[in-house]
């Protein structure tokens, strides 16, 4: 029997309508001396698409087959767009809730991925106040068997129909030096070994996606879209660094990283990301009910000065 009394949900958030663009967007950025050109760039990704970001459908479901698998009240809550993660806290105290579990949407850990979260629950805390959950976060579930047998199917799927090409990987971009406070890198290649081994792939690549940093400052590479160029190949790309089909996955894969294999005349498949696949259900259900490993204090520490950036999981 699991020691905690409800599961909380904590994830990105994203805007559902035209009108909610700008406002998520200066949630994510404040704080962050990030250009208004850049930030009105980037609002023109979910104008192509209406101004609706995935995530939050895709939240949802997740949160509706959580709730017929799991013995325990499931609760979810945002970092940057509604159901806002203070309010979620306050919903919980008020509904008696006393000792939780938290699943970030992120199985990797890097600062944003894991630490801001945790940063993100004690802000929460602080603003309810007294009678506030306890809460624990796991930690990020990488090469959990039930992630990598998802991401093998979805990248099966992919393969059955270009069984030639050429298999790349992506994750999402981040400043070197914040690679370099945590253990994402190494978690990344550990993951895309086990998913490639498992669809009987001794050859794959590692490329990153969705950098927005300052022109001078190191991120992760190769850029997708670079690297594409240089293997002019036909090729299936498997977002393993994303839980889910959300904003950036459309617009850097499904959008750009298309347009350039197109330009190039090669053929592309995407393969899906972990989603709300069966394996990933049972997955999380079973975390629960063990006694989780939670994320210490000092996790996945921030740069001295971290620079503004949109690692997300939108």
């Amino acid at each position: 029997m699991s020691r905690y009394d409800a599961l909380l949900v904590v994830s990105f958030g994203g805007p559902e309508k035209h009108e909610d663009v700008i406002p998520f967007l200066e949630n994510v950025l404040r704080g962050r001396n990030v250009p208004r050109e850049r930030m009105l760039e980037v609002a023109e990704h979910y104008y192509h698409f209406d101004g609706r970001s995935p995530i939050n459908d895709q939240n949802r479901e997740l949160v509706r087959l959580l709730r017929e698998s799991v013995d325990l009240p499931v609760y979810w809550g945002n970092r940057n767009w509604h159901p806002l993660l203070a309010d979620t806290v306050r919903q919980m105290r008020d509904d008696g809730i006393r000792h939780a579990v938290a699943l970030a949407t992120s199985a990797f850990a890097s600062y944003s991925g894991c630490r801001q979260y945790l940063e993100d629950i004690s802000r929460a805390r602080a603003e309810v106040g007294e009678g506030a959950p306890q809460i624990d976060k796991i930690q990020p579930f990488f090469n959990r068997p039930g992630f990598i047998e998802a991401m093998s199917d979805r990248v099966r799927a992919a393969l059955s129909g270009l069984p030639d090409a050429k298999l790349v990987f992506t994750a999402h971009s981040v400043p070197v030096g914040m690679a370099q406070s945590s253990p994402y890198v190494e978690q990344l290649e550990s993951a895309c070994v086990l998913v490639a081994q498992a669809v009987g792939r001794s050859e794959w690549k590692l490329a990153y996606q969705s950098r927005s940093g300052p022109p001078g400052q190191p991120w992760l590479e190769p850029d997708i879209t670079d690297y594409l160029r240089q293997i002019r190949s036909d090729v299936v790309i498997a977002p393993i660094g994303f839980l889910s089909d959300h904003m950036e996955v459309l617009y850097d894969l499904d959008t750009e990283a298309r347009a350039v294999c197109d330009e190039l005349g090669v053929r592309v498949v995407r393969a899906g990301t972990a989603g709300t696949h069966p394996a990933i259900i049972r997955m999380i259900a079973g975390m629960v009910e063990e006694v989780p490993s939670t994320c210490p204090e000092g996790c996945c520490a921030p740069m001295r000065r971290p620079a503004p950036h949109f690692a997300t999981n939108r």
